[in-house]
């Protein structure tokens, strides 16, 4: 049974850091092509933020470029999404997903394998 569990959400302020881990149980992070983080604000459509492949090769959304950072340790079975300078508009309930195969679009979300139940992130 796959499972992806993510944690590190919480509430900072405008500037602060938060660092989401996403943990991957019932198959192994170096036998999956790619990990992606995702977010949904209320009354918006998801988005990507990043994604990693098992070469460590690495994507990132525009509005992520030079404030965020997506790493991975397969020891751990675990992806991190390391957040700084963090703004309002980041806020929103933060999804890692997993894929076989690197998805073509794969910031609109399609393509994506398997999901977590998400960790909220909240910048005032």
């Amino acid at each position: 049974h796959v499972q992806l569990v993510e944690s590190g959400g919480g509430s900072v302020q405008a500037g602060g850091s938060l660092k989401l881990s996403c943990e991957a149980s019932g198959f192994s992070f170096d036998r999956v092509h790619c990990v992606g983080w995702f977010r949904q604000a209320p009354g918006k459509e998801r988005e990507g933020v990043a994604a990693i492949d098992s070469h460590g090769g690495t994507a990132y959304a525009d509005s992520a470029t030079g404030r965020f950072t997506i790493s991975q340790d397969n020891a751990k079975n675990t992806v991190y999404l390391q957040m700084n300078s963090l703004k309002p508009e980041d806020t929103a309930m933060y999804y890692c997903a997993a894929a076989r195969r690197f998805p073509v679009n794969w910031s609109d979300g399609s393509g994506w394998d398997d999901w977590g139940q998400g960790t909220q992130v909240t910048v005032s």
